[in-house]
């Protein structure tokens, strides 16, 4: 499986526990697993690292988050998918050190995939933002 492929699995995996009201974590991840038939041992473990690091940064990604929108916007304005979007590349340029190219460029394909027309506009914005300010 393709690192995209596994990426894609990974941010539907983070849309749907957005969606749901405290999840457990680690049942979720099992049973989405089990559903989507992931068998390769780097997808499992790329996405339950993704998915437990994200829970575990959550606070310092949404203060990113925040600190990078317009001033008249706040967090829950934006779309789940655009935010799922942002965690996991913001997870990955972060914690990962994935380059932070590759991170965005993911995140606009898979935008352009899931999201609404803004989304991609939108998403680059803020994860340029926030790579000035992190640095690479």
């Amino acid at each position: 499986m393709k690192r995209s492929a596994i990426r894609e699995l990974t941010f539907r995996l983070i849309y749907s526990l957005e969606i749901q009201k405290e999840p457990n974590l680690e049942e979720q991840i099992q049973l989405y697993l089990e559903c989507n038939e992931v068998e390769e041992q780097e997808a499992k473990e790329y996405i339950r690292d993704a998915v437990i690091g994200i829970n575990k940064n959550i606070g310092e990604i949404v203060k990113l988050i925040e600190k990078n929108l317009k001033a008249d916007w706040n967090i829950d304005r934006i779309s789940k998918v655009d935010l799922s979007l942002l965690k996991l590349a913001i997870y990955e340029i972060k914690y990962k050190k994935i380059p932070y190219k590759v991170a965005i460029n993911e995140s606009l394909e898979l935008a352009k995939k899931y999201g609404e027309e803004s989304s991609k506009n939108f998403i680059n914005g803020i994860l340029a933002s926030i790579v000035k300010e992190i640095g690479d």
